[in-house]
């Protein structure tokens, strides 16, 4: 499935989860883009697995934490510098606290917004500025969550900012797509990363996840991919504004 034939399409990947973020990297990549990630610690193991797909890969390090204006058009720019374009955007950075609502801190609250709501906000305004110059349009694909639907547990800025995302991205859509902007996201379930260890590991709470899973499993960290992929390429041109959920079912039960 290639995201588009005519050219070598650039992105801007922001970086979340390592082992979700490596898998959708290598399936962006086999789908012939080139990459810039942006993220909080060096990524030369994953620019070696990337362009051994056959295409580039540069990476910024950046603090998605201090989120300014000039931060996100910073980012734009140096990557037009090094890339000459912006294709596509996906949004996979982010953050979580857990902790009981009564006692919940207001750090922690501006620490998960600032990073999972404001920092996608921005970067996409950032972006889209950039598709608007270049003429051609451009793709959106934010990460959302299971949590953008249902409340969850002891994760309430998590849960309100997945929501938010879920809500931007039918915002943004609603503006943008006569633009040629698609505008969309995905909604991962239960996924095998470093982040769902502590739920694999614990009998109890692994047991009742996969009894509500219709398949029967955790999802794979590349079955993230293969559905980001499809939303960056022409078959998804009519789609704006849709909420993928990938997640075996679970939504559905």
């Amino acid at each position: 499935m290639n995201v588009r034939k005519e050219s070598q399409a650039k992105i801007i990947a922001t970086i979340g989860p390592a082992s979700r973020s490596e898998d959708m990297l290598i399936k962006l990549a086999k789908a012939g883009v080139d990459i810039m990630g942006i993220g909080t610690s060096p990524m030369d193991e994953t620019k070696r697995l990337v362009e051994a797909q056959g295409v580039k890969f540069e990476y910024q390090l950046r603090d998605f934490s201090k989120p300014c204006k000039d931060f996100f058009e910073d980012i734009v720019k140096v990557t037009v510098e090094k890339f000459g374009k912006i294709d596509i955007l996906v949004n996979n950075a982010g953050t979580r606290h857990r902790g009981e609502s009564l006692d919940y801190k207001e750090e922690a609250w501006d620490a998960v917004m600032d990073v999972n709501v404001k920092s996608v906000f921005f970067l996409t305004q950032a972006v889209a500025k950039q598709f608007i110059k270049q003429g051609e349009g451009g793709k959106v694909v934010n990460v959302a969550s299971l949590l953008s639907f249902i409340g969850g547990f002891r994760t309430p800025a998590y849960a309100a900012s997945k929501s938010a995302i879920a809500s931007l991205t039918k915002s943004l859509s609603n503006e943008w797509a006569k633009l040629g902007i698609n505008v969309n996201a995905i909604a991962p379930g239960y996924i095998e990363t470093d982040g769902t260890q502590a739920l694999r590991d614990d009998p109890i709470r692994n047991s009742q996840i996969l009894d509500r899973i219709p398949v029967g499993r955790w999802g794979e960290p590349d079955e993230i991919g293969e559905p980001i992929v499809f939303l960056c390429t022409p078959a998804a041109r009519y789609i704006h504004g849709s909420i993928i959920s990938v997640d075996g079912g679970w939504m559905g039960r």
